[in-house]
């Protein structure tokens, strides 16, 4: 009897050797970083995370990943995308919306935040600049909520071409 308890036992410690170690290993091929996963918003948990948010900027969002790594919070964004030669504008502004909220949410600023694509990862340091150019972005887009009239941003063909107000846009690129 107590052969076949040891023969379970050391096969349970097997077992939880190999669950670790692939664990491990699939966490190295993520790309994410080292450190205690906080937050995932990719439904990886069983149910839906609650929305980061921050009272004072009236700012809401639902970071890909949230880990903890050496005392800070860091947000990551995950693109479908192949990786672009630098990071969109987007997506920037959208990562350093997240940092925003991890500064709100921890009482600390990210250092700097990971937007990582198919096939590469960025990292976009949190900067004073950077915070700012949000928080500028935020201002122009609550103001022009209230706008009777909003210019479209024709700076992207493909956008407009492919927007669901192309066909009623009378200033709609050609």
């Amino acid at each position: 009897m107590s052969v076949g308890l040891a023969l379970g036992a050391l096969l349970l410690a097997l077992l939880a050797l190999a669950a670790w170690l692939r664990a491990r290993h699939l966490h190295q091929r993520s790309g994410l970083p080292s450190g205690q996963l906080l937050y995932t918003d990719t439904g990886a948990w069983g149910q839906p995370e609650r929305p980061l948010f921050s009272a004072r900027y009236q700012l809401a969002g639902k970071p890909d990943y949230l880990i903890r790594e050496g005392g800070q919070v860091i947000p990551v964004e995950v693109k479908s995308s192949p990786r672009p030669s630098a990071p969109y504008p987007s997506h920037r502004l959208q990562l350093a919306a997240y940092c925003l909220l991890v500064e709100d949410e921890y009482g600390q600023a990210p250092p700097y935040g990971l937007i990582k694509y198919r096939d590469g990862t960025f990292t976009v340091d949190y900067t004073p600049q950077l915070r700012s150019q949000l928080l500028a972005t935020l201002a122009e887009m609550r103001s022009l909520l209230n706008a009777d009239d909003v210019p479209p941003n024709h700076a992207s063909p493909s956008r407009c071409q492919h927007c669901g107000y192309r066909t009623r846009c009378g200033r709609r690129l050609a």
